[in-house]
């Protein structure tokens, strides 16, 4: 008899069933074990599970119902013990993390050929020796936090980390993934591409992907290696949102394994997590020159003294680099999609809101000529777009009738006409919304503008990154506001590649005092960390404490309930809220917010509970 778990979502407990004797017969029950991946009759349906015990003691005068099949082989035990302290840790069901570490495809058996460990001894790739403390095993399982400038090369550090046994390492998206894969293959390495490589991953070599690598089979993990920690791609955004980086610390941890997070700019996490401020702390960092030249030069344009109303977004000292003289291609960054975010009437000065949501009505023009605006004449036309609802209205003010605004705070579409217009030559413009293919197809553009995601779509080198108003990152009313602002700067490095192929940052601010500035112009990150530990501190937030927001129709009545539990008062633990339609939930630490958040009945409806939330 096993216990199986169903892959239902709205069932979060396991039954128990028969083993058919005729499994015995024909061997399918030798190859039945714990993690098995099988079909069982639930509620008069069939439906698809896990084996996550044998041999159990079925309840007293309970008729139980046979295995309906065995489909293949599934997460192993020590993954399926993983499962169970993650979906405490953050929130969820079992079943959706065992679905997460199972293979996209049926796999029968593992192949039985073990591929070689390590390196080896020809590699075209030498292994440094600087990275051999990193890739040991803590005595304390503590995680080793090694500081890599964005200009430096991984594969030495994943070199070292290899020839201590079979390694799993992580990268923030799945085409750097595979560009990773390939170059290991090319220095020799028996390398497994996640998920595609699922059963090949189980039976040991170097596994490589994205996220949900997090869970791959590895066949005798001896280090695990997370590049670029910091990156907001390992967390889920679906709920549970769970972290990968945190999931492989833990796993490390239970197998003894030695994991390395791998980052330019490490979070306060990651740092906290290696012993930041112990005695003996797991950190390896560069030399003070190395590190130099690992980032770019970085300018910071100071336009404190300009006229914020008629100096407009583009300093004069930036026109010769947006033309090209410092050399092609040069990409703009701003961070607000659309013509205008923010529009002033010209003749009252009244705001252009929603009069039904009192949102900031967007500016917004037809592209092309057969696009209709708001009248229906199929000519282009400019529209005033809610966005709540998408509705379009035209462009004259509620107050006075008048027809003229003024752009108070331009959007990347309305930038880039005015880019062209003082370049004197096209820009692309590039957003989330983009085509993949979109470069490819402009074939390759001198001039680019757009949100951070130009950052992630361009794979070459360039010579100038520009951030036109970096302020809205370091004010933004967000906890990691200043980790968020970093991050994103060590991305547009590594675009630019190190310092000596001559690419510049430049960075147009009215707070180049910043701590954040001041540590990419200084090329030490390690500035940010005081301030940030200091702030993170008071308000008790994470690492230092627990913190989850909870949203949806359900949000209110869970709240309630949350709120009648006898620990509710316990020191340390905060509701906040409503704003926005959601509460905030404050521990003291991750454990206390778990038994927290387990100790509350779910009421029906429609519940996000999203722990440890990057921008709240």
């Amino acid at each position: 008899m096993v216990r199986v778990l169903p892959d239902v979502a709205a069932i979060d407990r396991a039954f128990d069933y028969l083993v058919p004797e005729a499994w015995d017969e024909d061997g399918r029950g030798d190859r039945l074990t714990v993690g098995s991946r099988v079909r069982v009759v639930l509620h008069g349906r069939r439906v698809a599970g896990w084996v996550v015990a044998d041999h159990v003691e079925p309840p007293t005068g309970v008729a139980l119902r046979s295995l309906a099949r065995l489909s293949g082989v599934g997460p192993s035990p020590e993954l399926i013990d993983l499962a169970r302290w993650a979906a405490r840790r953050w929130a969820g069901p079992v079943s959706g993390f065992l679905a997460t570490a199972s293979s996209p495809t049926m796999v029968e058996a593992l192949p039985i050929v073990r591929p070689m460990a390590g390196p080896p001894a020809a590699s075209p790739v030498p292994v440094d020796s600087r990275f051999e403390a990193a890739v040991t095993p803590d005595p304390a399982g503590r995680p080793a936090i090694v500081r890599l400038p964005p200009g430096d090369d991984p594969v030495p550090l994943l070199l070292a980390a290899a020839r201590r046994g079979d390694t799993l390492v992580l990268v923030p998206t799945a085409d750097r993934a595979d560009r990773l894969a390939r170059r290991l293959r090319r220095a020799g390495m028996p390398v497994a591409s996640m998920p595609r490589d699922w059963a090949r991953a189980a039976v040991g070599g170097v596994v490589v992907g994205s996220r949900a690598a997090a869970w791959a089979p590895v066949g005798d993990l001896r280090c695990a290696v997370v590049l670029d920690e910091h990156d907001e791609a390992y967390r889920e955004e679906r709920s549970p949102t769970w972290n990968a980086r945190d999931l492989v610390v833990e796993r490390a941890r239970r197998t003894g394994a030695a994991c390395v997070l791998v980052s330019p700019v490490p979070s306060l996490e990651a740092l906290v997590a290696g012993g930041h401020g112990s005695s003996e702390p797991c950190f390896v960092e560069p030399s003070r020159s190395g590190e130099r030249a690992g980032w770019p030069v970085v300018d910071l344009v100071d336009r404190r003294r300009e006229d914020p109303v008629r100096s407009g977004l583009f300093s004069p000292s930036i026109v010769d680099v947006l033309r090209g003289d410092g050399g092609d291609p040069v990409v703009c960054i701003l961070n607000r999609k659309g013509r205008s975010r923010l529009l002033a009437c010209v003749g009252c000065g009244e705001l252009a809101r929603c009069g039904d949501h009192g949102s900031i009505l967007v500016l917004e023009r037809a592209e092309a000529e057969d696009e209709a605006g708001p009248d229906g004449t199929g000519k282009p036309d400019e529209w005033l777009r809610c966005p709540v609802d998408d509705s379009r209205r035209p462009v004259v003010c509620d107050a006075c009738g008048a027809t003229r605004f003024r752009n108070l705070r331009a959007g990347v579409s309305r930038v880039r006409e005015e880019l062209e217009a003082l370049a004197g030559r096209p820009a692309a413009e590039v957003t989330a919304d983009s085509p993949v293919a979109d470069l490819a197809r402009r074939g390759a553009p001198s001039l680019l503008v757009g949100t951070e995601a130009v950052l992630h779509r361009l794979e070459r080198r360039v010579a100038r990154v520009v951030f036109l108003e970096f302020d809205q990152e370091l004010l933004a009313p967000r906890q990691r506001a200043a980790e968020q602002a970093l991050a994103l700067l060590a991305r547009a490095a590594r675009l630019l590649g190190p310092r000596a192929s001559g690419g510049r940052l430049v960075v147009q601010t009215r707070q180049p005092d910043h701590e954040v500035l001041q540590a990419v112009l200084h090329a030490d990150p390690a500035r940010v960390v005081p301030g940030e530990t200091v702030r993170r501190r008071l308000l008790g937030l994470p690492p230092f404490g627990g913190l989850a927001r909870v949203s949806g129709a359900s949000a209110e009545e869970y709240v309630r309930r949350l709120e009648a539990l006898p620990g509710r008062n316990s020191p340390g633990v905060d509701v906040l809220g409503p704003r926005d339609g959601s509460w905030l939930v404050r521990a003291p630490d991750p454990d206390a917010l778990a038994d927290l958040l387990a100790a509350v009945e779910r009421p029906g409806g429609r519940l996000r509970v999203e722990v440890d939330p990057a921008r709240a």
